[in-house]
């Protein structure tokens, strides 16, 4: 498999006038493509820093990131923004779809950035709204959408550019424990077409979806096993 994912001793250092606060102390992950992966851990454990991190949002203190081949460790913000857009779908509790564009124009919207014509835009985006089970719902708008709907046009943004690792950040938190399930199960076929996911949750019933599980704790690794109880559908 081909390794995704390298970070090596990465820290994350914040000062607060004269305290020093470790958000993570020394991670050392790697992802192959195509893994499920859970991050775990609760508030304050520092799994939202490392999502960061792996997601391009922030940089390391300390340490190496290479994705994809690319060491993204000592990037510029502009560099950085190319890379995300290019290699990481993101899916977030709090879906971010833009209230005025439908679902279509929603989903469209990163292949703007991309430079893709407005024709071919519109026939990716149809393709992998259909893919996520709304191809009915194209042109509602988000208040006209259910969560779980509303949800899955978050999905088929983040898959829309091909991107090489999907990150999703708590993506039931916001959503009923049935279209949690559901959305789950979405989850789960976008993996076994290929795609690596990378799950931020705090619940275990969420992470016990993905095949592999990564605790984190006072901004270190506690845990990382096979899950052997993974959930199929």
């Amino acid at each position: 498999m081909k390794q995704l994912i390298d970070i090596k001793g990465v820290k994350k250092i914040y000062k607060l006038g004269t305290e020093t606060i470790y958000a993570l102390r020394e991670i050392s992950l790697g992802v192959d493509k195509g893994e499920y992966v859970a991050l775990m851990g609760p508030s304050g454990s520092g799994k939202s820093t490392l999502m960061n991190i792996l997601g391009c949002l922030d940089t390391a203190s300390e340490g190496e990131y290479v994705l994809n081949g690319i060491n993204v460790s000592k990037m510029t913000e502009n560099d950085l923004a190319e890379v995300r857009n290019k290699e990481i779908g993101f899916v977030f509790q709090t879906f971010n779809l833009l209230p005025r564009m439908t679902a279509l124009e929603n989903v469209a919207l990163p292949l703007v950035y991309a430079g893709i014509s407005k024709k071919q835009r519109s026939e990716v985006a149809q393709e992998i709204l259909i893919k996520v089970g709304l191809k009915d719902r194209m042109l509602h708008k988000p208040n006209e959408l259910s969560g779980g709907q509303r949800q899955r046009v978050a999905i088929a943004r983040g898959l829309v550019n091909n991107p090489s690792i999907l990150l999703a950040d708590e993506p039931t938190g916001n959503l009923d424990s049935k279209t949690s399930i559901e959305i789950m199960q979405l989850f789960y076929e976008i993996h076994e077409t290929g795609n690596t996911v990378i799950l931020v949750t705090h619940e275990e019933d969420i992470a016990n979806h993905a095949k592999r599980i990564v605790r984190i704790k006072d901004g270190l690794i506690e845990s990382d096993f096979e899950n052997k109880n993974f959930k199929q559908y």
